[in-house]
């Protein structure tokens, strides 16, 4: 099977090769990299953690040529966070610092604090998990996890999983080429493009049904069911800085959520 390059379906900015150790270093090790910053960014309380994670994570994208694959997924994510601060901005509870006041709402300072909080924390996890998915690639990732022990049928979820966001995006990319080439009119003002999503949404659906139907078929005819365990062909590679990068952060996970549950982190 041919290795999918890492990020497929994104534009190719973002998929380009990177250099550097976090690039190159063992699937697993980033997860638990990835699993200590998500730790971090939430259990860390105020500030200090969703800050610290957003300047590690961008400064480990920078040295892998990945800042603008990052900007997209913030891009994605940025109407959800923005939900999250507006919902906290107005109606959280037990606020009364209000900013002002407009008829029946009325903004407060902690909902604007807690808001931004909760939008970097937010931002720092999507970030540290998305560097992940952007420079590794999915058939490496089941690999080592199928290496450690990790059952076919759970590999099977986390790849579905991973690959689901990029083939969606390029899915609907092809469904608004074959509108336009039929003549449907998707561009132009805010109302047009929208009048366009409602003849989108269910090809997009019905396709990723199809999709999966046609997955189902694919893993019974290659003995997906099939007793005993798989035979690895290719395996990425495990070197000992790996191991103990992997190891410390494991620790780190460990001793941070030790802290917390003993009141030593505020």
């Amino acid at each position: 099977m041919a290795s999918s390059a890492p990020g497929a379906g994104l534009p190719e900015y973002v998929t380009r090769r990177a250099g550097g150790f976090y690039r190159s270093a063992n699937p697993s090790t980033k997860l638990a990299i990835a699993a200590l910053e998500v730790v971090a960014a939430f259990v860390v309380p105020g500030w200090p953690g969703p800050l610290l994670v957003l300047g590690a994570v961008l400064a480990t994208a920078a040295a892998a040529r990945r800042l603008r694959g990052l900007g997209v997924i913030a891009l994605a994510a940025s109407p959800i966070v923005g939900s999250i601060l507006l919902v906290n901005l107005f109606l959280l509870p037990g606020a009364s610092d209000p900013i002002a006041r407009f008829g029946p709402l009325a903004p407060t300072w902690s909902g604007l604090w807690f808001g931004l909080q909760t939008a970097a924390r937010l931002f720092a996890f999507s970030a540290a998990i998305a560097l992940v998915y952007l420079t590794t690639a999915v058939d490496d990732l089941l690999a080592d996890l199928a290496r450690r022990g990790l059952g076919r049928r759970a590999i099977f979820v986390v790849g579905a999983a991973v690959q689901m966001v990029p083939r969606t995006i390029e899915r609907a990319g092809e469904i608004v080429d074959a509108q336009r080439a039929r003549g449907m009119d998707t561009e132009g003002r805010f109302w047009q493009r929208a009048r366009g999503i409602v003849p989108l949404a269910a090809p997009v659906v019905f396709g990723a049904l199809t999709e999966v139907e046609e997955r189902t078929m694919a893993l019974d005819a290659r003995a997906f069911s099939a007793p005993g365990r798989q035979t690895l062909l290719r395996v990425p590679a495990d070197r000992a800085p790996d191991r103990v990068l992997r190891w410390a952060a494991v620790l780190a996970v460990v001793a941070i959520v030790g802290l917390r549950v003993a009141g030593r982190l505020g």
